[in-house]
């Protein structure tokens, strides 16, 4: 399998808490959840320092053998040519998967390949973060913990102006009340496409093995090869009486509650 990585390095990227959560930069980070497999890596630049970023080199033919495109971008979305989001957007159609990370959202290719504007609320704060499984049977949730918390993250919420996903996999839960769906699917035309929320470059999130597991499931099931996942998650016992995951009052209308249990 060949993987691209485009990162557009920002200016927060390069800032000394940029560099003290990435040292080496996201895009480093991402391509480090392959180490020691055969999975084949490369990153899309223009300059070998990326201090100058820009997307100006991504052509079809670069692409045309490229199994899977990881897109990771924040504030300069608009300096993405025309031609060269057609590019990606024809690879995608021709059956290259893409995944969409955190503000990528707002980029031109994901906007062009889902037809609306995919527009959010949003809140810098660094809140915690809990990223709940909605599609336990799915590839891309194999293996990853149930309800896994996120010390900081930015928080982004719904409404996402997105179509409706062939499947939601990941629900957010942020500290400051706000839900999202963070981990959706779509197909277009032979492309599959995922899109996942965590991943602010001032946050050395990509390091979180939870995330890690995902970033991986999820170039195998955009490349098509889910059957390199192995498939781990437990059947969840239905409707189970559980503890609170954050600190909450223990108040009950009808009742008195006493260690997370009912009582008459």
């Amino acid at each position: 399998m060949k993987i691209v990585i485009y990162n557009e390095y920002t200016k927060n990227q390069l800032s000394p808490i940029g560099k003290r959560a990435y040292k080496e930069g996201l895009h480093k980070e991402i391509a480090s959840v392959f180490d020691g497999s055969d999975v084949e890596v490369a990153f899309l630049s223009t300059l070998p320092d990326l201090l100058n970023h820009t997307a100006n080199d991504i052509t079809y033919d670069k692409l045309r053998d490229v199994d899977v495109l990881y897109w990771w971008g924040h504030c300069d979305h608009d300096k993405v040519p025309d031609e060269v989001v057609d590019a990606v957007v024809k690879r995608v159609h021709k059956g290259m998967g893409i995944i969409f990370l955190h503000s990528a959202h707002f980029s031109k290719v994901i906007k062009k390949l889902l037809g609306t504007p995919c527009s959010l609320t949003w809140r810098e704060v660094g809140e915690a973060e809990r990223v709940w499984t909605v599609s336990p049977k799915h590839p891309i949730a194999q293996g990853v913990e149930q309800g896994f918390r996120i010390p900081h993250e930015e928080m982004y919420g719904e409404h996402f102006n997105i179509p409706t996903p062939d499947e939601v996999v990941f629900v957010g839960w942020f500290q400051g009340g706000e839900v999202f769906r963070s981990g959706v699917t779509f197909t277009r035309e032979k492309g599959r496409i995922f899109y996942f929320q965590p991943g602010h470059e001032t946050f050395p999130n990509y390091k979180n093995p939870n995330i890690r597991i995902i970033l991986k499931n999820a170039a195998y099931w955009c490349a098509r090869q889910e059957d390199k996942i192995a498939i781990v998650n437990k059947t969840y016992k239905d409707a189970p009486n559980v503890h609170p995951c954050e600190s909450i009052p223990l108040i009950h209308f009808s009742g008195k509650v006493k260690q997370g249990k009912e009582e008459d």
